[in-house]
């Protein structure tokens, strides 16, 4: 329990704090890897240059002293940070080392003084007691698991795909052959790369976007632009190489009854995690409807897999729009709809009683559409979508 002493005093010194910003984060993360550079080969170091995990721990920060008298409002974020922290495999003895360097930055910028300083000690004693009991009851719950580890594992790359001009498949198997541990449709596996050149290793979450089994994983991965790891994928790992993956994990995971109706919403190649949960309703007894947004036929991809599920499974439909359609795109067979992927098109079949939405793209995609599913009136409690990167809340 945190003392009322404590709760106090983070909430009287939380606006100063806040006025501050992701500076307060920057000259944060600036001290703690300066004093412990080995943490570079955890924390993805392009989230750092970009600012994306500056900001994203600027507002855990702010979210916990507002609400530190009232913790429970708090742990749907800590489910989300707890699975992505065991794909990372943090440890306890790094949680004493980010707290003894958000300390000093609290006392290096602001000098509060000693009773400042040992309330937010407390504070984040607390919530780092949470997140490590937590953490440890993941990494149990996947060392016990038939086919399950603890750690990193060997695998080897036994197939490679490209599915578009832009994502590309990958399926690992394990170097054992011994059986993968099973993980909810919609989840991620990390992967751990530290090739030739690469100055740090690098830590990556990249949705499974296949139907689980018991013998191998498959993810697919698109190129970006400046993506030193995902241009890396795509122009060096092999059929035969061997990567390291930690085990499947993620709070977001299709998780209904087999007689409700779900949408599958995708942009882009946030279509991996939904695909994983198309491919695990085959057999669902409600309506499926797979809805996607592309920007042409070129940057489609498993556009013949899905058709092919919605044409051999009743329940399952397929609704396409293309942003920009080429010349080459066939209106009515590649894609139904062009421009913007606008939900009033298909009210009725989206307005069922207890349907369920899940969602996954680009930030910008993914506030479009649960604005348009909460103006036709969809209770929020039905949406569930996923953020690649550092979490947002939409």
């Amino acid at each position: 329990m945190i003392s009322q002493n404590t709760i106090n005093t983070i909430k009287a010194t939380a606006p100063l704090l806040a006025q501050t910003g992701p500076a307060l984060t920057a000259h944060f993360y600036q001290r703690m890897f300066s004093h412990n550079p080995e943490l570079k080969d955890i924390f993805n170091m392009s989230n750092q240059r970009n600012g994306d995990q500056r900001e994203a721990l600027f507002n855990a920060i702010c979210a916990y002293a507002n609400n530190i008298d009232n913790l429970a409002v708090l742990l749907p974020a800590v489910e989300k940070i707890a699975h992505k922290h065991t794909s990372f495999m943090i440890t306890a003895e790094q949680y004493a080392i980010v707290g003894h360097h958000l300390l000093a930055t609290i006392d290096g910028l602001f000098s509060p003084g000693q009773e400042v300083l040992d309330a937010w000690g407390e504070a984040y004693g607390v919530l780092a007691d949470i997140f490590i009991q937590r953490e440890e009851s993941i990494y149990q719950e996947n060392e016990k698991r038939e086919g399950g580890w603890r750690g990193t594992r060997e695998f080897e790359v036994i197939e490679k795909t490209q599915e578009s001009n832009e994502i590309t498949s990958f399926i690992f198997k394990p170097v054992d052959n011994k059986p993968v541990a099973t993980f909810k449709p919609g989840q991620y596996l990390g992967i751990y790369l530290k090739p030739e050149g690469f100055e740090y290793q690098e830590i990556r979450q990249y949705s499974l976007s296949g139907a689980p089994c018991n013998d191998s994983y498959r993810i697919s991965v698109k190129r970006e632009e400046n993506g030193k790891v995902s241009n890396y994928l795509h122009n060096e790992l092999q059929v035969g190489d061997k990567v390291r993956l930690a085990p499947p994990a993620g709070d977001f995971f299709l998780d209904i009854e087999p007689t409700t109706p779900v949408a599958l919403i995708s942009g882009g190649v946030g279509l991996t995690p939904t695909l994983s949960m198309l491919e695990s309703l085959t057999a669902h007894q409600a309506e499926v409807h797979w809805l996607h947004a592309a920007e042409n036929g070129h940057h489609h991809a498993f556009k013949d897999h899905i058709t092919n599920l919605a044409k051999h499974h009743q329940h399952i439909s397929a609704t396409i729009w293309y942003h920009q359609p080429q010349d080459s795109d066939r209106p009515g067979e590649d894609y139904q709809h062009a421009g913007l992927m606008d939900l009033k098109q298909l009210t009725t079949q989206l307005t069922i009683p207890d349907m369920h939405y899940y969602f996954c793209g680009p930030i910008g995609f993914m506030q479009y559409i649960a604005k348009q599913l909460i103006d036709m009136g969809v209770s929020e409690s039905h949406l569930h979508y996923e953020c690649f990167g550092p979490h947002k809340v939409l």
